[in-house]
């Protein structure tokens, strides 16, 4: 039987910074996963995620620990540990500790956002963090596109599966948003950990219109349940990311970050405030899903009406894989 709750411990890459808060020989504090933990970056660039506390005799390392070269620093005796969370230098010993490790999280840096694997039974990443500009396979980078713009919140009680279901819920765009758009999906592909998810956007009224007649769309790459792209053309040129992480057993951060694409030719100080008007928008749109996300109460078995159901249950019976094995969810049925 389904518990009135999804676990707060998913499997998959989940976003746990942005690349730019994190500089060489800085070190970040942050707590996901009900687990205290650390990000830092060694003077060759590269960053690590690790557990917070030192194995010597547990000292928070992102209270008062540095960084040295490619390794950092306890405050409290000055143990070292490396990028693979080895101990490397004890300062009053001839040699180091090589019988403990700190644990470390496989990390990914990706379209200026630190993503960290997590997995409460110790598997290797199966299946990869999703690329807002590579994955959709179009040529198109960064250099296309302005500065990204981002909403940050912390702490909210939700939970990630919220947030990815509202792909295939075409029926809030006009309670929610004021918007009368009628999604017509043209591809549920949840057969991996990736899914995929793409509809083209007509309006009420516009009964008579086929696919072939609509010229805005929207295609969404699902990386399991923590990070989600989308590629939206047509009435806006734009590209989104959302990441939600857990923090706890109880909440999530959720981070948001929106590219408006550049017209051809055109880089005047109008053409980018047209874009971040847009952009804006665009987060505000979000930002009033999350004003119900943050409210909502998970129902194992909702009360679907018959054209949700098919959308609804192919997404959760996908999300299923994620979770815990002690975690079970029914399938959605009308």
């Amino acid at each position: 039987m389904a518990k009135p709750t999804l676990s707060m411990k998913p499997t998959g890459w989940f976003q746990v910074a942005w690349s730019g808060e994190i500089g060489l020989g800085a070190v970040h504090r942050m707590k996901y996963f009900d687990r205290e933990m650390i990000a830092w970056r060694g003077q060759s660039g590269r960053l690590t995620v690790m557990d917070a506390y030192c194995e010597h005799l547990g000292a928070h390392l992102g209270f008062g620990g540095h960084v040295e070269g490619d390794a950092i620093a306890c405050p409290f005796h000055g143990w070292q540990w490396d990028h693979d969370g080895r101990n490397v230098c004890i300062p009053y010993e001839d040699r180091p500790n090589r019988g403990r490790r700190m644990r470390t999280y496989p990390t990914v840096e990706r379209n200026e956002s630190v993503y960290i694997w997590h997995d409460v039974g110790g598997r290797e990443p199966y299946f990869d963090v999703p690329d807002v500009f590579a994955d959709f396979n179009d040529g198109s980078g960064p250099a296309d596109y302005y500065p990204m713009m981002r909403l940050y919140r912390p702490d909210l009680e939700l939970h990630p599966q919220y947030v990815l279901e509202n792909g295939v819920d075409f029926a809030h765009f006009k309670f929610v948003h004021q918007t009368p758009i009628v999604p017509l999906f043209t591809r549920h592909d949840f057969d991996g950990p990736v899914s995929y998810v793409d509809f083209t956007i007509t309006f009420e009224g516009d009964d008579g219109q086929s696919i072939d007649d609509v010229k805005s769309g929207v295609e969404a790459i699902n990386g399991g349940l923590g990070a989600a792209v989308t590629k939206s053309w047509g009435m806006v040129d734009n590209r989104t990311i959302s990441a939600i992480t857990p923090v706890d057993e109880r909440t999530s951060d959720v981070r948001f970050m929106v590219y408006i694409g550049r017209l051809a030719g055109d880089d005047s100080p109008r053409a980018e405030a047209r874009a971040q008007s847009f952009g804006q928008m665009v987060i505000d749109q979000f930002a009033a899903d999350i004003e119900i996300w943050s409210h909502q109460r998970y129902r194992p078995l909702p009360a679907l009406a018959p054209s949700e159901s098919k959308g609804f249950t192919a997404f959760r019976d996908w999300a299923a894989q994620f979770y815990p094995d002690e975690t079970t969810i029914e399938r959605s049925t009308v």
